[in-house]
């Protein structure tokens, strides 16, 4: 690999056996002031497993006006264990302060691609960082390394613009997010609905719809999986939601919705500063005739305004989809998420999306397939779209 990035390695390396030595260093006594040091260079680094090394990434993440939720450190560890990627989460130090993140992993199957992200099933990533010096550093250390990778391409996820009119970056008019902020009273929130989607909260309070909170995924799972199947969409594998909830802790809340004790649907969701992100959802087929899913939303809704959060990020779709439509319908605005794409070994932009008229037939025949045979499929097949 290339200078910036054995760097880094040696640096870990080297932090790695520092702290397995109990010796110290002692000062010197009564020696002349020295001379004023030369200002510290800000240095590539790549996080350890050190638990204080990465609470300082993410005490960084907390602090950094473009870090996200995706850029917490615990991804590394989903993206390891769940589904044995290879990642280089990047950091820049200066002066024994982090000034810069970039989460990164490599993603690589015949039928999708071999490229590099930030951050693969994460709707957000990219550079996020306090300082020019730590942004050019980290694109820097990501070029190279998908150079050395023999990639097709470099995609950041970003949420914000960062190389607008670069002739090395492309983008494409594909994803949109939808954001509103919420306040703290009910009825304010209520009011704020567009009048037909809060006829369809209404419909699912009165038919005594409730939300519960659990500890585990299990009913969530059964909601999920019933939903994707009917969209010919294969499944991500229950143990990656299991570890989702273990590694984000009470920041992955598992929330489902019942009538009567019956399941009706589900969504999983993570918190972030004052924001909250219902991120996996679905509905069993009763959902839709007891207004599941739109009671679903406004029922994390409620209590995520009760817990002090006062955005609600409704998440990333595609022009052209019925989700897409049903977050317009509660009044969110589109806003258009400016990925960009560096192409390497490849020749052209990734076209991997279910729009691919390509990905069609096997839509339809996956529709077709047995739910539990679709569930025990999926999963080998979802790992490689990230």
């Amino acid at each position: 690999m290339t200078s910036i990035i054995e760097a880094a390695a040696e640096r870990r390396a080297a932090r790695a056996r520092a702290e397995a030595e109990t010796a110290t260093a002692l000062a010197v006594a009564a020696a002349p002031d020295p001379a004023p040091a030369a200002a510290p260079q800000p240095l590539v680094q790549l996080l350890g497993s050190g638990a204080e090394e990465r609470a300082r990434w993410d005490a960084f993440v907390q602090a950094c006006p473009q870090a996200t939720f995706f850029h917490r450190a615990g991804w590394q560890t989903v993206l390891e264990q769940c589904y044995g990627k290879q990642t280089w989460f990047f950091y820049v130090e200066e002066g024994g302060a982090i000034t810069g993140v970039l989460p990164l992993a490599m993603m690589q199957s015949r039928m999708f691609g071999h490229y590099l992200a930030s951050t693969p099933f994460c709707v957000y990533g990219g550079v996020a960082a306090s300082t020019e010096a730590a942004r050019r550093l980290l694109d820097q250390a990501a070029e190279e390394l998908a150079a050395a990778l023999g990639v097709g391409h470099l995609e950041y996820r970003n949420y914000a613009p960062a190389h607008p009119d670069h002739p090395k970056w492309q983008g494409k008019d594909l994803y949109y997010t939808f954001r509103k902020a919420i306040s703290g009273d009910d009825e304010e929130n209520m009011n704020a609905i567009p009048r037909k989607q809060r006829a369809m909260v209404r419909k699912g309070i009165k038919l005594n719809l409730e939300g519960e909170v659990d500890d585990n995924v299990d009913r969530f799972f059964t909601c999920y999986a019933t939903s994707v199947h009917r969209l010919g969409t294969p499944v991500f594998a229950k143990k990656y939601f299991a570890m989702l909830k273990q590694v984000f802790q009470d920041d992955c809340e598992v929330r489902v919705i019942t009538q009567d004790g019956r399941l009706v649907a589900g969504v999983l969701s993570f918190f972030f500063r004052d924001e909250v992100l219902p991120y996996y959802g679905g509905g069993m087929d009763i959902a839709r005739e007891v207004a599941g899913n739109d009671f679903m939303y406004w029922n994390l809704m409620q209590a995520a305004a009760a817990k002090g959060c006062r955005v609600f990020d409704f998440g990333r779709s595609k022009k052209g989809t019925g989700a897409f439509d049903f977050k317009k319908n509660w009044g969110f605005t589109a806003q258009p998420l400016p990925y960009e794409y560096q192409l390497f070994a490849a020749a052209e932009m990734p076209d991997v999306n279910p729009l691919n008229p390509k990905f069609q037939l096997f839509i339809k025949v996956w529709k077709m397939l047995p739910l539990p045979l679709a569930n025990a499929l999926g999963p080998h097949i979802v790992k490689h779209l990230g």
